[in-house]
């Protein structure tokens, strides 16, 4: 059941880019960027200088490097008092913006010019990797007047591309306008997540106890254990003693470097709301706990007590202490610790490295440029937007340089990535950045992003797609712009691919000990908030609000919109099934009757010989399966706003959607929608219930709860049974087959008898209050 296509703006465009990958003719970049176009740009490095003369009157120099090509200007690092400064810093000028023919360096003390050294474009060499970097050499400087002046300057000049190993640290001409520490905030980095471990932490029992001022009473004593910001507790210990036992595992989400201690407290429940602490222990290093890879339990070990009394109104240590407590602690290597939700995560593997598989391929992605885009902000009166590219795929993150103030960025940047599993997403989100003018306060904007999922691309095919980036506001679905990718997987294995097929999609350590739904929810916020707190802290950081949006924090939140989504897309699934039925009751009715002749011929050839049966069943799924590879997907999966029922959403809808968790609205507000997610809600009791009481009518057949319908139904399975003992199977089969195709002029459009007797089974709905 297909519904109607999402207006034109929100589909997918097929591209055809010169990039060499794609088969265009040309140029070839290398083998490693053959997937984006070529972006030619003027390099110049300056090295260090030597011999500078120094002033006249106190003889210092405090130089620093102009280099200037037509309108463009950048500036090396000044250096206080030196004549032979060391810079070593690139810059780059997009050929696509060169207005001049000759490149300036000068050097400069401060204001005063000292010397300069100019090049020709037309005589500047041109390289492409693998060729080695180009020697820089030493040049002497020259006056204005091209006559030689004291000093001399190290360079290298040449023509090369974006996959210059220069490129990513240099200066660009098209940022000229972002100085200082900005500069670091659009450059293109890459980043890897840390790596996450699950904690185990087994309390088992504690021995020797010492109560604190009751000590007649009988003891509710449990364990707090904390680990950073997590903070989780045993159940209260059913052997209210001095020496208790829980025998309870807690769970928590760690990450190399471990940087927090584990800390356990003894607590004792006084009373409402009143705990006291019987003692303390404490893990420093999470680094020396015993790694485990499978199920087999770990070694114990006893943990002495500490506490800690007021004295002077300090706490000092008790000296004089024998509490001890048993634990088992270790890290679990087994599990895959999810940070992604499991419909489009991005990668499956376990913790530790032993228990990976070989890579199955190699994913490239070309990130090539943005079409569009709307204005982000305001600057001097007028709308602008400073956009870069973040793209995810198992534990590395990519982040794009930012193209300042341009509504069509161009970045043809190129990533690679090893895949360990087809069935996996790599997801690419369009960000603007504020972070240029030192907003140290504000928040990078998302534009959009896509996601591609690998097993849905046909191995070494380059698909070049511009992707719509679409945005769900509290006003309704908006359209930010689109992105313009180029993706290509390789399969190196086709033997491990497909044997991937047949392998669980999580490591076996999630069937063998499975985690329940609640541990998993609040280990995956555990995990997302380690992941972006640790990612905020890079050079340039991926800041958190980013990372959040990539990783889909917030997508097991409520939303009306979203729960309309699931149920049309179950009722789209169940469509198929009622196809079936619909074309299985028009045969019954005779609607066809060549049809229907046919069928029952069919039916008698399978009943006479049902050793057909199987075979016939698996040769028309085979049929089907052919039938459809006509129409099979030529392009991959983007964001669908008819799925998502985000183009008719109502916009009390959206305005609860984008609700903060508490609530900020207001009184009348929130009693309304709570009136409405009742009456929703007792839409689906009813629907729960009458599948209950269905179930209750099939138990209500033996239960004697109605002595005469299970005797009626007792004396019928003693019937049938010796009717089936003695007549074939293969004439009851034909039999029931006939008269189930029975024509029209035989039926009547009363409901059959089983279906009434079925009915009138008792269910316990009579029980409910």
């Amino acid at each position: 059941m297909k519904g109607p296509l999402p207006p034109e703006e929100f589909l997918l465009k097929e591209t055809s880019p010169a990039i060499a990958g794609a088969g265009v003719t040309g140029d070839k970049l290398t083998s490693t960027y053959d997937l984006v176009e070529q972006m030619h740009y003027l390099y110049v490095r300056v090295v260090k200088a030597k011999d500078l003369p120094g002033k006249e009157v106190s003889g210092s120099c405090d130089p620093y490097v102009e280099v200037k090509l037509g309108n463009y200007k950048g500036t090396t690092r000044h250096f206080e008092n030196t004549t032979n400064p060391e810079w070593n810093q690139v810059f780059a000028f997009s050929k696509d913006r060169i207005q001049a023919s000759v490149v300036e360096i000068m050097v400069k003390d401060k204001d005063d010019f000292i010397g300069r050294v100019a090049f020709d474009l037309n005589e500047v060499p041109k390289r492409v990797p693998p060729d080695s970097p180009l020697a820089p050499q030493w040049y002497r400087l020259e006056d204005r007047k091209a006559d030689k002046a004291k000093g001399e300057l190290m360079l290298a000049v040449w023509m090369g591309t974006q996959g210059d190993e220069a490129f990513p640290e240099a200066w660009h001409s098209d940022a000229a306008a972002v100085s200082g520490d900005a500069v670091t905030n659009i450059r293109s980095k890459v980043y890897l997540s840390p790596k996450l471990w699950y904690v185990r932490v087994n309390v088992i029992e504690a021995q020797d106890l010492v109560l604190g001022h009751d000590k007649a009473r009988f003891p509710e004593v449990y364990v707090k254990v904390m680990l950073g910001n997590q903070s989780l507790r045993t159940r209260i210990s059913q052997s209210k003693s001095l020496n208790p036992m829980w025998n309870e595992d807690l769970l928590f989400v760690a990450a190399e470097p471990f940087e927090e201690p584990l800390m356990l407290s003894v607590e004792d429940r006084v009373g409402p709301g009143k705990d006291e602490v019987l003692g303390r222990c404490m893990v420093p290093n999470l680094q020396y706990v015993q790694r485990r890879l499978d199920h087999r339990p770990v070694n114990t070990k006893w943990y002495n007590l500490e506490k800690y009394v007021i004295i002077d109104g300090e706490p000092k240590k008790e000296p004089k202490f024998a509490s001890r407590i048993h634990l088992r602690i270790c890290l679990d290597g087994g599990y895959h610790v999810l940070d992604e939700s499991t419909h489009y995560s991005s990668d499956l593997r376990a913790t530790a490295k032993p228990l990976w598989k070989p890579s199955i391929g190699v994913l490239e992605l070309g990130i090539l440029s943005a079409q569009g885009l709307m204005p982000m902000k305001t600057k001097d009166g007028r709308g602008t937007t400073d956009a870069y590219c973040v793209s995810k795929y198992g534990q590395k993150w990519v982040r794009t340089r930012t193209i300042i103030d341009s509504f069509n960025p161009k970045w043809n940047e190129q990533y690679t990535w090893e895949v360990y599993d087809p069935c996996t997403v790599v997801t690419i989100g369009v960000f603007d950045n504020a972070h240029l003018h030192g907003n140290g306060g504000a928040k990078d904007s998302r534009i959009g992003k896509v996601r591609v999922r690998l097993s849905t691309l046909e191995a070494g095919r380059v698909y070049t797609h511009s992707y719509p980036l679409i945005v769900l506001h509290p006003s309704g679905v908006k359209k930010m712009g689109e992105v313009h990718l180029a993706v290509r997987f390789t399969c190196s294995s086709w033997i491990n691919m497909l044997h991937m097929y047949s392998q669980p999609l999580l490591p076996k350590m999630h069937y063998i000990h499975p985690l329940s739904v609640v541990q998993l929810d609040s280990l995956r916020l555990q995990a997302t908030q380690i992941v972006s707190m640790r990612l905020s802290r890079a050079e340039p950081p991926l800041r958190k609000e980013v990372v959040e949006y990539m990783l889909d924090v917030d997508s097991h939140m409520w939303s009306m919109r979203r729960s309309k989504a699931n149920f049309f897309r179950i009722m789209n699934v169940l469509s198929g099934l009622l196809s079936v039925w619909r074309w299985f009751d028009q045969t019954c009715l005779w609607k066809n009757p060549i049809s229907t002749v046919l069928i029952h011929i069919l039916f008698v050839i399978l009943v006479l010989y049902p050793e057909l049966i199987l075979p016939t069943i698996f040769l028309y799924l085979f049929l089907i399966g052919i039938w459809h590879y006509r129409w099979r997907p030529r392009h991959p999966p983007h964001m669908d706003t008819r799925l998502s029922h985000a183009d008719f959403a109502h916009p009390d809808e959206l305005d609860e959607e984008f609700d903060t968790f508490p609530t900020s609205r207001g009184s009348d507000l929130v009693r309304m929608r709570y009136d409405r997610l009742r009456s929703i809600a007792g839409r689906i009791q009813t629907v729960v219930g009458d599948l209950a009481t269905q179930g209750e009518r099939f138990r209500s057949l033996l239960s004697w709860r109605d002595p005469r319908a299970t005797a009626l139904f007792t004396a019928f399975c003693l019937l049938a049974a010796i009717v089936l003992y003695v007549t074939p199977f293969k004439i009851v089969a034909l039999t029931y087959g006939i008269f189930l195709l029975r024509h029209p002029r035989f039926r009547q459009k009363l409901p059959a008898t089983p279906v009434n007797f079925f009915r009138r089974l008792p269910t316990r709905a009579d029980s409910m209050l």
